[in-house]
């Protein structure tokens, strides 16, 4: 069964993130692909596109925020360990309906369905330690 609401949301834009930063693809056709997508009608496509569009706006300042708490570059992030980040910190610095331990549980879920083997350790120490964008 797909995941629906916001964790099949938050599942959507990791992928959306992931394609982004490979592929290069702009905001308005990565909605048009993923608003296309089989499932998208049981997410929270609200959630799904702010998310998206804040992320991308602020990639820059979320990289700021890892490189000041991970022990390497950002450059040399897995780009899904890279997408789970920036969907935790931009929970955790703009959206104050979700809860601190929320945005981070997910994170961690994030990283242990999609993400390398104990990434999802990195990702949690990462995120409990990242202090708020200015």
């Amino acid at each position: 069964m797909a995941a629906s609401g916001r964790r099949g949301a938050r599942r959507m834009l990791l992928q959306a993130l992931y394609q982004w930063q490979v592929s290069g693809h702009d905001l308005p056709e990565l909605q048009a692909q993923f608003a296309a997508r089989p499932g998208f009608e049981t997410i929270d496509a609200d959630y799904f596109s702010e998310q998206l569009q804040r992320v991308i706006a602020e990639a820059e300042r979320l990289d700021v925020s890892i490189g000041e708490s991970a022990d390497r570059p950002v450059e040399q992030l897995d780009p899904i360990e890279h997408a789970v980040l920036w969907i935790g910190l931009s929970e955790l610095n703009w959206r104050p309906d979700v809860p601190r331990g929320v945005a981070i549980n997910e994170a961690v879920e994030l990283a242990k369905a999609f993400g390398a083997s104990d990434s999802h350790r990195y990702i949690n120490a990462i995120l409990d330690t990242a202090a708020p964008i200015e």
